[in-house]
């Protein structure tokens, strides 16, 4: 029977992460359901938020990739990234997560026939089969035109799309 235990709790585990998953690239259609969602709040200043599952990163960059290819429906060549939020665990992939715990304890006492005293050692192993969480990035982004400004935040738009398209399957 034991032989059994570990393919069907290995079956179990696959089910259960393969349920929830990064959706393909694109706007956000439902309340609560994955994609991008923006915002403009000046002439050149946007809020773009990209909703989706799973590890944060790979979240933050499908958000990157929209202010990109936003910048560019803009008319502009660069964007900055003023302001960044990210909600998401570095965990939120999922998956089987093992843990052992080691305990230990010990008694002692009086009975009818005399003393006794006993201990003991217990080692438990846990799985946990939560799927992916739900993870969200917000970029507050600047655009201009021209050379991109040196400094860390600021991308240069097409170069962006150009790299990040390919990823996201866009």
């Amino acid at each position: 029977m034991n032989r059994l235990v570990v393919p069907v709790l290995l079956a179990a585990s696959l089910t259960v992460s393969a349920c929830a998953s990064l959706a393909p690239y694109g706007p956000q259609t439902s309340a609560g359901g994955q994609g991008f969602t923006e915002q403009q709040i000046e002439s050149n200043r946007f809020r773009v938020t990209y909703y989706g599952v799973g590890s944060p990163g790979p979240v933050a960059d499908l958000a990157l990739l929209r202010a990109a290819e936003l910048t560019l429906q803009q008319g502009y060549d660069w964007f900055e990234v003023t302001q960044r939020w990210i909600d998401g665990r570095a965990d939120s992939a999922g998956g089987v997560s093992p843990n052992v715990g080691v305990g230990f304890g010990s008694s002692s006492g009086s009975g009818r026939y005399g003393g006794w005293s006993t201990s003991g050692v217990g080692v438990g192993v846990g799985l946990n089969f939560s799927g992916p969480s739900a993870t969200s990035t917000t970029l507050e982004v600047v655009m201009g035109r021209g050379d991109r400004p040196d400094r860390g935040d600021a991308y240069d738009a097409r170069s962006v799309q150009d790299s990040l398209r390919g990823r996201a399957g866009a």
